[in-house]
């Protein structure tokens, strides 16, 4: 179980932080890849930190996961109100001896390759970024194919829409985001190719609040249920909840995403009108790669692809909404899977 301590941080460097690091030893800085050395995980948060109910706790998740089953500590960090602190919180982690050090977030792609030619004994790890031109032996990209997990939530929303109409909610417009998008209207309109898809971003591209604003989401999915929508999917981290307070207004439905964000909201009434989540198992690969790491197998300088057919991407069933389409959505999925359905990534 993951030991707790308070962590002191300047206050140029972060909003909050957690830290679990009550065992001394000499862990930190090693190159890593002995299970007899200690284990000291620096997870360095996306704009919200813990709490989101969505992206981050499910890195969280898996790395306590990781923690458990390793006896290790674990040190989190999460970025200032502008997030412009991103390389110091690396660094930082770095240099207190974490090893390895994982970025939640593409918007640690800018920096995290300087951060990691600075260490080169320590192993890096960034979520939803390509590290393949980086060049870096001791950087791994940990990558989702969000589309096809899309896809099948598109798949599922057009067979349950009673008025041919859905809508999609994304946080900030940027090309992972647009990934969401094209899966889930390429899944809707193989279903239904005259449906009707509502989308919206909250924030443009570099304005990273729209992962964090519930208000904002709130507004673009309630105009949505205006305009006839029945049906909205978000991707769109923290905001989602506005999404779901939205859907429980107007007394229809949403889907959430990354986590099975039906367990993960406490409000019975936001519970009914979940009717499904992309699950995206920033969990399960969170928790591989630290294993890999362990064992002395990190696959450093390359990217790890988590798909429909590794299940590092699917849709939930907690609640029982979907379970009378399973047969329809089980049959697109091993279609994209056979490589029948090519899943686009952009509209």
């Amino acid at each position: 179980m993951t030991k707790a301590a308070a962590l002191l941080l300047a206050s140029s460097l972060a909003l909050a932080a957690c830290a679990s690091d009550e065992d001394g030893g000499s862990g930190g800085g090693s190159e890593g890849g002995s299970a007899s050395d200690e284990l000291k995980v620096g997870l360095a948060y996306d704009t919200g930190g813990r709490g989101d109910r969505s992206f981050n706790d499910s890195a969280y998740a898996g790395v306590e996961a990781a923690i458990e089953a390793n006896d290790g500590d674990l040190s989190e960090l999460s970025p200032n109100s502008d997030a412009s602190n991103r390389a110091d919180l690396l660094t930082q982690l770095a240099d207190q001896g974490y090893n390895p050090v994982i970025a939640v977030g593409f918007a640690y792609g800018d920096v995290i390759g300087d951060v990691a030619e600075q260490y080169p004994d320590t192993n890096f790890a960034i979520i939803d970024s390509s590290v393949t031109e980086i060049g870096a032996d001791n950087l791994t990209g940990i990558r989702f194919a969000e589309e096809q997990g899309s896809f099948l939530a598109g798949v599922a929303a057009a067979l349950k829409t009673t008025t041919n109409h859905i809508g999609f909610v994304g946080g900030v417009e940027t090309p992972l985001i647009e990934k969401f998008e094209a899966g889930y209207f390429a899944g809707a309109q193989a279903v239904k190719p005259d449906i009707t898809i509502d989308s919206q971003y909250l924030t443009p591209a570099g304005d990273f609040s729209g992962f964090n604003d519930p208000a904002k989401g709130q507004i673009a999915a309630q105009g949505m249920f205006d305009a006839g929508a029945d049906i909205v999917y978000h991707a769109a981290g923290g905001s989602g909840l506005g999404v779901f307070q939205a859907a429980a207004a107007s007394n229809k439905r949403a889907i959430g995403v990354d986590s099975d964000q039906y367990n993960t909201v406490d409000d019975p009434a936001l519970q009914a009108v979940i009717m499904t989540s992309m699950l995206k198992r920033v969990d399960n690969a969170v928790e591989a790669y630290i294993k890999s790491f362990v064992d002395g197998d990190v696959a450093g300088g390359e990217d790890v692809i988590n798909d429909l057919s590794t299940d590092g991407v699917g849709l939930a069933t907690t609640g029982g909404f979907i379970d009378d389409i399973q047969d329809q959505i089980d049959d697109y999925r091993q279609q994209i899977i056979d490589g029948d359905i090519e899943v686009p990534t952009t509209r």
